[in-house]
Formats: structure tokens, C-alpha cells, sequence
């Protein structure tokens, strides 16, 4: 019998347009509050205590630590006259970034993060090499904190100069081609104990000259009479043209404008800011700038998106040339890339990269091993290397280098296996959601397994934002397909896997269609005979810890095991904190009349039964994420645990010094053997610790 803190409750109650809506737990919403850290410290012991309990965590720790043991890389890429990649040797808590004159020669360390703190609490957030080869500048942040210092160091010496930007979050930095400084994009410094959960507004973007403090950068761009706008900045590879973009929250729909520098070694930062697509009417994405040709794109009047060419000095898109047209398959991204246009485009949810010629003609097709995602590729359009990295459930993330004139790819430094995945097989299926919408699922199992419902099988989803969940490898669930499992991935409705229309049909008023499509998920496997709902679990995060929140509370009868990561919990609130006004655009606000029924109605905070049976539960955050503010989970946890009507557990792990998405490779190990753990020991299936 698990005896849970008391959780202090208050008599709080809203009015929203004549609904009242108590709010007990109101005072968790103070993340510097004493009574709140002792109640996490309490939650915490009860949690870990009864983890340590469980016969399979240090089966699964241990096995996790070997599954992960083996070297990683990312793409390399060329700047300054060197290439840059990281790679982590296996179990160090973050990768290295290291840098190579030539791709054949030894690599050299540019810097360690390892370094930055002895318990890997601080992390690397980004580097950025200047293209004169000098200086490199990077940022740190506390628990992987959204928030950013930048600092500059000496490529050659590494020794660190005095330059130091503060409040730095959601920015790209760009070097201008001289290397004497970089843009960057920055908020007002939050009052006093409220870093993590004060809502942010008025972003502008800065020019640093090297050497100068950080109150003489000069502004480039700001917009005071929309402060909710994110802005951010990005320079074409000539480092003549500075894009500025402007979102409504996390809509696709941006504003484009640009900034003309003239001579990019002896950039005119004083140059006007022109516009060049306003209104947020549709997504505007430069690709770069060819021979005064702008290269965009867009899906204005092309949901799936194309790629149209127009001269920079003319831009109304009456000017447009269609270069790559829209298809019934959406491009997931493009580049400019050796001299050519790369698209990676998703065919039912499998990545498909081509190459086109400026004029659009067809050229060469990268072919995958197998049904898989690629990111990239990756390099620059004035040199002839193309890197991509591809991975499946079953195939570890791996760079390649294509040949565009032979059609052939290369690994670099190919990942070294550390199991047998032709004991596994990955499926692609497709299912019927309750409106009738056909939904993709992709299912890796053994190869010998038999589909008598007994198997415990984990379905993830994450369904928003316009992102795509596309089949990507991960150790953790390698040890569980090695315990018998089922690792199963629908693609919801709501991100991008079928271009805009496939989000739209999962947005704002029409977000119960999201939780329809897991919910039909889980019953398809368990008629198809892969589990039962005393062997199914479902896992989600940040979005995705909604989702698994809202069908929790819908379908309790469905799972034996709930896992919601980070989740968005409170959403007559979430808009009040950190950036989370942002995704107004994506769920609609309390604020509003009608969009206040639809949240109340699946808001997951809201929407618990006290006396119903739940599944086992463990809710998992961190104290320093500042993008879903643990907030949520807090009282998800305190209002699901005071519910309970049985006996299955009710759990939160608060992970220290990590944040929404980051945590060092030990402790990412020791949280995923936990997760699994609990999600076998409520499982009803015989079972053995055997690989």
C-alpha cells in the first residue's frame, strides 16, 4: 500500500465566462514556494523507493548502459575553412564537438561540455564557428534551461574572451562574414525568482561586436507594438542577406523580411529592414539566395508545400516561378545543396530525399536500407559534400555521405551495434481512427512473437505543432523489445506527416480528433492481437504528455500503464507561463469563450473522476524546464493520486538539474530504466529478465 504526501489544497475557485472551476493546487504554481520543494522532496522519496523496489530496474539499467555504449556522431559541416561534427564515445554525459581541417585528417577538440560542470548539469546549447575561422561562439545553460549565456572563444588557442550575452532563448546566432561579430536574438531579463516560469514577450534581435559589452550591441529589429511575436534571424551563405522572421506563437504561418548588408566583408548593419511577406498568411522559408534569385519554401496556395524561385528585388509572388511543385506528398524540409535544391519529403510517414537542378529538374535519389527517417542533408551550396544521417527502429542513427554522380552513400563513422536486430522486425500498418481517417502505425517486435494479447506493448504518440513523428531509433526500446515487448508509434493527427491539412485536423476545436487516433491505436493492437488492456501502456511527452493525460482520463478502461513525460496538464493556465502564450495559436486560450469549452472539456488537470480506477501512473519531470514549467505535472499528480479508486500507483519523478528535453546521458539512462521498469511491473504477462 503506497501512502502518498499530503498535497495542501486550497478553495481557489476561476469564473470563466459564468463556469467556476476550483483550482486546489493553485500555490504549485510557485516554483520557489518551500511548502512546494518539500512536497517534490517527499513525492520524490516515495517514487525512488518504491523503484528500487522493482525486480527488473538494475537488469535494465545495467543493459541500458551497454545498449548505449557505442560511438555517436552528427554531420559534419564546413565553416571558416574546417569541418565541425560532435561525437560522444558512448556513455559521456555530452558529446564533444571537435573540428577537422580536411575530412581525412585527425580530429582535434573544440570544446568539451563535459567540463562545464562535473555532474554534466550545465549544457552546451549551441555552437556557431565564425566564417573567418577565428572565434566560435557557444551557450551554456543551467539544467538545459531554454535560457542561454553565450560566450566566445579563441578557435586556435581556445582560450575564452572576456564576452558574455545574457538572456538569450529561442535564437539562432549568425556571424557576419568578417567574424568581428554575430546577431542573436534576446528577451528582457525576468524579475527576480521567476526565471523559469515568467511569461516572455518583446524578443528582439542584437548585433555583438567582438570586444564590446553587452550593453553597447547594437538593435536590428524589434517589434513593440506585437510583443508576443517571436523573432528570430538567420544570413544566407554569401553573409549578404539577413532574413528576419517573425511567428504568431508556434503557428508555421511567418512574416518574411531582409536586410541587405551590401558587401558581407564589410557588412552596412545600418542598412533598412524590408519587407518582403507580412501578414502571417503562410509559411516563408529561405532557402538562400542564387545569382539574386531568392529560393523559398512555402505552402502559400500549396498545403503539402513547393519551392519557388523569385528575384530578391521583386518578391510579390506574382513574380513566383515554381521550381519544385506541391505533390500528395509533403516536403518535411529543403536546402540548397551542391549546387542544387535537396527535398525530403514524407511518403506515408518514410522519409524520401531527392535532388533537383536550380531549374527544377530531376536529379538524384538517396535510397534508404529500409523504411526509415532522414534528417538533412546537410552542407553548403558552394561546395560539392552532402551529408545526411537516416535511422529506423532498428538502425541506429548513422551519417552518410552521398555521392550525387554515383547515387551511392558512405557511413562516417558508422555507430557500432550493440544488439541483434535481425531478431526484430519493424511493420508499417495502417489503421481506421472512429471518423473513418486512415492513421499510420509503425510496430517493432521479435520476429518469433505471437499475437495471443499476453505481449506488454508501449504506444507512443505525440500528435501537434505540425511536427511529423517519423520511425527514429532509440536504445531504451531495444532492452524492451529484449523483455518481450511492443514498441508501437501512431502518426496522430495534428502533426505533419500529411502535410497542413493532416495538423489543421488536429488543432484548436479539433484536438479531440488527436486523442480519437491513439485511442483507436490502442484498440487496433489489441485486435490485432499484440496486447490486451492489461499489457498496453501508452508514453508521450510535452505535447505528447497531454495526449497520454486527456486519453487517460477518457479511456481508463483501455491501458494498464500511463507515462506522461513533461506533459502540457493545466490548460486553462498553460498560457500564463514561460513561452506558453505561444502555443495559443495551436490549442486556443482560456481567454476566449469558445475555445475555454473545448480545453475544459479534455484539459487533463481538469477532467479526473475521483474514485476511478487509473492506470499505473508515473508522471516524469524536471525542475528546471522552463518550457512545460513542472507546474503541470505537480498538479496533474496531486489531483490524479487524491483520485485514485484502486490500488495502482500514482507516481511523479522530478529529475534535478535537467529541463524539458535535456538530461546528461546518466542520468537519462537511470530515468528510461526506471520508466521501463514500472511499465513491466504493472503489466500482467509472465515474463523472464532474458535478452
Amino acid at each position: 500500500m503506497l501512502y502518498y504526501p499530503a498535497a495542501r489544497t486550497d478553495t481557489i475557485v476561476d469564473n470563466y465566462f459564468g463556469t467556476t472551476v476550483p483550482a486546489p493546487y493553485r500555490w504549485m504554481d510557485d516554483l520557489e514556494s518551500p511548502e512546494l520543494k518539500a512536497w517534490v522532496e517527499a513525492e520524490n522519496a516515495v517514487t525512488f523507493s518504491y523503484l528500487a523496489s522493482l525486480p527488473e530496474r538494475e537488469t535494465l539499467r545495467k543493459r541500458l548502459t551497454e545498449l548505449w555504449d557505442y560511438p555517436k556522431v552528427s554531420a559534419p559541416y564546413f565553416e571558416g575553412g574546417h569541418w565541425f561534427y560532435s561525437r560522444n564515445s558512448g556513455l559521456q554525459r555530452q558529446a564533444v564537438v571537435c573540428t577537422r581541417p580536411a575530412l581525412d585528417l585527425p580530429a582535434r577538440v573544440v570544446l568539451d561540455p563535459n567540463t562545464l560542470s562535473p555532474d554534466g548539469s550545465v549544457a552546451l546549447s549551441q555552437l556557431v564557428p565564425a566564417p573567418d575561422g577565428r572565434h566560435f561562439v557557444y551557450g551554456q545553460s543551467q539544467g538545459g534551461s531554454d535560457w542561454s549565456i553565450l560566450y566566445v572563444r579563441d578557435l586556435a588557442t581556445g582560450q575564452q574572451l572576456p564576452d558574455t550575452i545574457s538572456w538569450v532563448k529561442f535564437s539562432s546566432l549568425g556571424w557576419t562574414k568578417d567574424g568581428h561579430g554575430f546577431f542573436y536574438g534576446r528577451y528582457a531579463e525576468p524579475p527576480a525568482g521567476q526565471m523559469l516560469e515568467a511569461a516572455v514577450h518583446d524578443k528582439q534581435i542584437y548585433y555583438h561586436r567582438l570586444g564590446t559589452a553587452q550593453s553597447a550591441d547594437q538593435l536590428i529589429y524589434e517589434r513593440p507594438e506585437e510583443p508576443a511575436l517571436f523573432i528570430d534571424c538567420d544570413l544566407d551563405e554569401t553573409g549578404r542577406s539577413l532574413f528576419i522572421t517573425t511567428n504568431k506563437g508556434t503557428s508555421h504561418t511567418n512574416e518574411l523580411f531582409v536586410k541587405d548588408l551590401g558587401d558581407p566583408l564589410r557588412p552596412s548593419l545600418s542598412a533598412p529592414v524590408s519587407a518582403l511577406y507580412t501578414g502571417h498568411t503562410a509559411a516563408y522559408h529561405p532557402l538562400g539566395v542564387v545569382r539574386g534569385r531568392l529560393y523559398l519554401l512555402t505552402d502559400r496556395d500549396a498545403p503539402n508545400r513547393k519551392i519557388v524561385a523569385v528575384p530578391l528585388d521583386r518578391p510579390d509572388p506574382a513574380n513566383w516561378k515554381t521550381i519544385v511543385p506541391e505533390t500528395k506528398d509533403a516536403i518535411d524540409s529543403a536546402s540548397l545543396i551542391a549546387g542544387r535544391i535537396a527535398v525530403n519529403r514524407m511518403v506515408d510517414v518514410a522519409s524520401d530525399l531527392r535532388f533537383y537542378a536550380l531549374d527544377g529538374a530531376p536529379g538524384p535519389v538517396v535510397h534508404t536500407p529500409e523504411l526509415g527517417s532522414i534528417s538533412g542533408p546537410y552542407g553548403r551550396f558552394d561546395r560539392p559534400e552532402i551529408f545526411y544521417t537516416f535511422t529506423s527502429p532498428l538502425h541506429p542513427t548513422t551519417v552518410f555521405a552521398f555521392d550525387p554522380a554515383a547515387g551511392h552513400s558512405t557511413p562516417f563513422e558508422p555507430p557500432t551495434l550493440t544488439f541483434d536486430p535481425t531478431l526484430y522486425v519493424t511493420e508499417r500498418v495502417f489503421y481506421r481512427s472512429n471518423d473513418d481517417t486512415r492513421v499510420p502505425m509503425f510496430i517493432t517486435h521479435r520476429r518469433d512473437l505471437k499475437k495471443d494479447g499476453t505481449n506488454p506493448t508501449m504506444l507512443y504518440a505525440y500528435g501537434g505543432f505540425d511536427v511529423a513523428t517519423l520511425p527514429a531509433f532509440r536504445p531504451d526500446v531495444v532492452a524492451w523489445l529484449e523483455h518481450g515487448g511492443v514498441w508501437a508509434t501512431a502518426n496522430i493527427r495534428g502533426g505533419s506527416e500529411y502535410g497542413e491539412a493532416w495538423h489543421h485536423a488536429g488543432m484548436l476545436e479539433k484536438k479531440q480528433n488527436v486523442f480519437d487516433d491513439f485511442i483507436a491505436a490502442a484498440h487496433d493492437l489489441i485486435d490485432q492481437g499484440y496486447a490486451s488492456p492489461r499489457t498496453l501502456g501508452i508514453m508521450g511527452g510535452s505535447n505528447g504528455g497531454l495526449l497520454v493525460g486527456a486519453v487517460v482520463n477518457q479511456r481508463p478502461d483501455l491501458f494498464a500503464v500511463a507515462l506522461p513525460a513533461v506533459g502540457v496538464m493545466d490548460m486553462l493556465r498553460y498560457h500564463t507561463f514561460s513561452g506558453g502564450s505561444a502555443w495559443a495559436t495551436e490549442y486556443g486560450s482560456s481567454d476566449d469563450p469558445a475555445a475555454f469549452r473545448y480545453l475544459y472539456a479534455y484539459s487533463p488537470v481538469h477532467n479526473i473522476t475521483p474514485g476511478t480506477c487509473y492506470p499505473a501512473t508515473l508522471v516524469t519531470t524536471a525542475d528546471h524546464d522552463d518550457r512545460v514549467v513542472p507546474s503541470h505535472s505537480f498538479k496533474y499528480t496531486a489531483t490524479l493520486q487524491a483520485a485514485q479508486g484502486c490500488a495502482n500507483p500514482v507516481l511523479i519523478r522530478v529529475e534535478a538539474d535537467a529541463s524539458h528535453g535535456y538530461r546528461p546521458t546518466d542520468k537519462r539512462i537511470a530515468e528510461e530504466a526506471d520508466v521501463w521498469a514500472f511499465a513491466l511491473a504493472n503489466m500482467t504477462r509472465e515474463r523472464s529478465t532474458g535478452q
